[in-house]
């Protein structure tokens, strides 16, 4: 252990690409590999506040909390960055402590045993049935917080990335106790939509009309999500040797059994394959992807290529590729317009902008996993060409919801008004398809409506650069904004109808 920081020390610790963010110096979790080469000297393993991930830290980009809290807190105003200062905030408030030689996974578990038989022998009172004095209601309340004075804390992920929280249930409990129960919290009975499991190995009827000739080229992908899962099952059934991540490594499993690899850490990834494609959730976790630890940068040199598949806005894409091209690799932006279905059949559209070589040579590629491939030009384009027509879903699929929010409201049945639309002009997959889904309530996600928020929400940034007014777009994200705090976030986009109909 460093003699400059200790195990619980509260620190500001900066990630390469990210600003600094309130952390604590930590035990790793149990999967949380210590990086084998340290050349600017000694590390320590933080726990970031807000996000609930863990991740290796040099010591020179480690500076204390309470020292450089006044000019750091006044550096960032997002509101994500804001939640995590509250969070270490609240924690130093309630005075809890780390508790030496447990791993957070251990601490967690036993925290979570006390805080349930606190629960069970905490007598439900209200301040008529008992008086209590200042010092006894200090010490009831202190009981029920921060039982046997254990730190608050999740299981990491398998990787030593910082990407994403792994408990927004959990992360918004206290907040909501506090405000009471409104309209706008999220609701603890919303299920998660259930995903069923990917059938890896039976090829579609469309792939096999392909035929497609693979490249004699090593692939590496990171990121197993909805559409990730389906583009790579295309790639592995059409031939093309793969190599995979992802930060849940239970969802690799199915993937190696047809014939994949897996890769520990997306470096690893990098350093096996000649083209490494990343198909994430957004562009937090895309740069996070390539400058986090254990990151694409690591392994990057100029016999690489990398393809960035996440819908992301220009800026982030520019960026990303500013710093492959400093490595000497090739970079190339592919993002993709369809869905859950079409990743899984293989008809998806690409949008792709960049490095044209690399773009030829992922060419066997995108016919595995789509109808079309375009070529856009120079990076930014195809993200621009991507949230342009992502705003025109978002605002049909809003649009959508209050027509048959309002058909219902008149009295008239919905599948009728679905019938009728389909003789109409206007009939396409898309509206059809969503429409069914209205109808029907269930919401299996296809394309996730945080998804679908986080474009529209780029377009408004896009817009705002270039000073285009978009009142319909930005009504529409409120929208979806609204129905993703309701709790349907993961659910498929079509359940922006929830927010519409109530």
């Amino acid at each position: 252990m460093s003699e400059v920081y200790k195990l619980g020390d509260l620190v500001w610790a900066k990630m390469k690409g990210f600003s600094p963010w309130p952390g604590r110096v930590s035990h790793p979790s149990k999967d949380l590999k210590k990086p084998s080469n340290t050349k600017k000297g000694p590390v320590q393993c933080i726990f970031f506040f807000g996000t609930n991930n863990y991740a290796w830290i040099e010591e020179s980009n480690i500076k204390p909390y309470h020292e450089f809290k006044e000019t750091l807190v006044k550096s960032s105003k997002t509101g994500a960055f804001k939640d995590a200062v509250e969070a270490i905030e609240d924690f130093i408030a309630k005075g809890e402590i780390f508790e030496d030689g447990l791993d957070p996974d251990s601490l967690f578990d036993r925290l979570k045993d006390d805080t349930i038989s606190v629960e069970k022998r905490t007598p439900k009172t209200t301040p008529k049935m008992r008086k209590e004095t200042p010092k006894q209601k200090r010490l009831d309340s202190a009981e029920i917080r921060r039982p046997a004075k254990k730190q608050r804390t999740e299981s990491s992920t398998s990787n030593s990335i910082r990407v994403g929280s792994l408990s927004p249930a959990l992360n918004h409990s206290a907040a909501a106790r506090k405000s009471g129960s409104t309209l706008l919290n999220r609701p603890s009975n919303i299920a998660r939509p259930v995903t069923p499991p990917l059938d890896v190995e039976t090829l579609s009827q469309t792939l096999k009309e392909k035929n497609i000739m693979p490249s004699t080229l090593k692939f590496g992908f990171l990121g197993l999500g909805i559409m990730g899962s389906g583009i790579v099952k295309n790639l592995i059934n059409s031939g093309h040797s793969v190599i995979v991540w992802n930060r849940t490594q239970e969802k690799c499993i199915d993937f190696v059994k047809a014939g994949a690899e897996q890769g520990l850490t997306p470096s690893d990834v990098v350093l096996a394959a000649d083209i490494t494609f990343s198909c994430v959730a957004d562009p937090q976790a895309a740069k996070e992807m390539v400058f986090g630890n254990c990151g694409v940068l690591s392994e990057m040199s100029p016999d690489k290529g990398y393809v960035e598949m996440t819908g992301i806005d220009a800026e982030t894409s520019k960026d990303i590729a500013e710093a492959i091209n400093a490595k000497g690799g090739r970079y190339l932006e592919a993002q993709v317009q369809g869905s859950k279905t079409q990743a899984q059949e293989g008809t998806l559209v690409i949008l792709a902008a960049g490095d044209r070589t690399l773009f030829d040579e992922c060419q066997s590629c995108f016919e595995a996993m789509g109808k079309s491939s375009f070529y856009l030009g120079e990076v930014g384009n195809a993200s621009k060409m991507n949230l342009v027509l992502q705003l025109m879903a978002g605002v049909t699929l809003a649009g959508l919801a209050e027509s048959m929010a309002l058909a219902d409201r008149a009295g008239l049945q919905q599948k009728d008004v679905l019938e009728l639309l389909e003789l109409t002009s206007l009939a396409c997959p898309a509206i059809l398809e969503k429409g069914k889904a209205i109808i029907e309530g269930g919401f299996p996600t296809q394309l996730p409506l945080q998804h679908m928020q986080k474009d529209l929400r780029l377009s408004l940034g896009m817009s705002d650069q270039l000073e285009q007014p978009l009142p319909l777009a930005a009504a529409a994200n409120e929208v979806y904004k609204h129905a993703k705090r309701l709790g349907y976030g993961e659910h498929d986009a079509s359940a922006v109808y929830i927010r519409a109909r109530f």
